[in-house]
């Protein structure tokens, strides 16, 4: 994939990943529009308010960024929440269902929205991301995982639907990286730098993979392939200890 010249709109872009993407798209030379609920983070790129759980605001934000921006090319959909629940308590419920609403749902809504605009132009791409969790699942945050192999299962049908179109799809599937906090809970996070210099390379072969897998996620993406699976959970669900009462 071209990372040069394009016009790039990443919605989840306002911290972590998302804005470090951002920032690389940016010092290749493109242009870059982040999207968020809450963009003040962001003060060196343009940005769009977008909430992906209203429709109504993702219509908005369609609109200002086509307006502004008629050439748009590359579209990157990561707004996530990773909540930690207890399965055997039924108040997870409501967990469970604001991660599908945001992850799942809103990855769909912002695909549903640019397709008509990238399939009329017959040319652009969409990113998907996912995460390693989705073919190895961490069962603290069961909902999380769902919702991502989900995502992964979307994204492979959406490619088929996309073909002869001009549009591609590709998927970025992330390890823990060190970004929100996660080092502290996960000394072995992946640097956020490091991570980005491995996935830009991957992202600018060509052919362009379908799956960007750094790394430090193969052991997750091919774990039931490679005989790992079942160990690995195993090892995984130690973390249901730090839930009350286990």
């Amino acid at each position: 994939m071209d990372i040069n010249n394009r016009t790039v709109l990443i919605v989840g872009g306002t911290s972590g990943i998302g804005r470090g993407l951002a920032r690389r798209f940016a010092d290749a030379g493109s242009t870059v529009i982040v999207g968020g609920r809450n963009t003040s983070q962001v003060d060196d790129l343009e940005t769009v308010t977008i909430d992906v759980t209203d429709p109504d605001s993702i219509t908005r934000a369609r609109d200002e960024v086509l307006a502004a921006h008629p050439n748009l090319d590359l579209v990157v959909t990561m707004s996530g929440v990773m909540i930690f629940e207890d399965l055997r308590d039924p108040a997870h419920f409501a967990q469970a269902e604001t991660t599908i609403n945001i992850n799942l749902l809103g990855t769909i809504r912002v695909l549903d929205a640019f397709t008509p605009h990238l399939i009329g132009q017959g040319h652009g791409d969409f990113i998907t991301v996912n995460s390693g969790i989705a073919f190895m699942p961490f069962p603290l945050m069961a909902t999380y995982g769902a919702t991502k192999a989900a995502v992964h299962a979307y994204s492979e049908s959406f490619r088929q639907h996309l073909a002869g179109t001009g549009v591609g799809v590709t998927e970025l599937v992330p390890p823990a990286v060190a970004t929100a906090g996660q080092e502290k809970v996960n000394p072995n996070a992946l640097p956020l730098d490091a991570f980005l210099d491995e996935v830009l390379g991957l992202l600018t072969q060509t052919p362009t993979p379908n799956e960007i897998v750094v790394e430090r996620a193969q052991a997750l993406r091919w774990a039931e392939r490679d005989g790992n699976y079942a160990a690995m959970l195993e090892q995984r669900s130690q973390s249901l200890t730090t839930l009350p009462g286990r």
